[in-house]
């Protein structure tokens, strides 16, 4: 099985056990808990990012210093979020909205202790109608966002 397959895989399982929880501080908690740093899961997913932005299939787009890109679309398979992955280096990206929130898997690289929005490795949870300028600080990461039925709206 190709490492995008056993991405898509990975996030269809992970996406299943949280299909339908509000999107708060407890289902942040709750990942951390069961699927943060350390985790099968999370190595995983760790693991597939890497080799896709080194493969190419992730991260294929750049502006303002940032490398990112939707890989997958939300999908009946995906409980309907969508899948998108930023590699950033400490700088802010564009201010943006969450209409049904955002999920995000923080990933530090090449043995950084990045943060992503003061959040260390990990993940954390952004309710519906939050909005913020997403930032990494003390090194690179890539990060990882689950988007209820992809929405996200930049601000102008």
């Amino acid at each position: 099985m190709s490492t995008k397959a056993l991405f898509h895989q990975t996030l269809a399982a992970l996406t299943g056990q949280i299909a339908g929880r509000p999107l708060d501080a407890a289902l942040a908690r709750w990942l951390n808990q069961v699927h943060g740093p350390g985790s099968d899961v999370y190595e995983q997913l760790k693991d597939a990012c890497t080799v896709g932005v080194r493969e190419g299939w992730l991260c294929e787009r750049a502006a303002g210093g940032i490398r990112y890109g939707r890989v997958f679309k939300p999908e009946d398979v995906l409980h309907r979020f969508s899948v998108d992955v930023v590699d950033m280096q400490d700088l802010a990206g564009p201010h943006h909205t969450h209409p049904n929130g955002e999920i995000d898997l923080i990933m530090p690289i090449d043995g950084s202790s990045a943060c992503f929005d003061g959040w260390p490795a990990g993940w954390c949870v952004y309710g519906p109608g939050t909005s913020h300028c997403p930032t990494v600080a003390q090194g690179r990461a890539l990060v990882l966002y689950l988007l209820p039925e992809g929405q996200i709206q930049f601000s102008k």
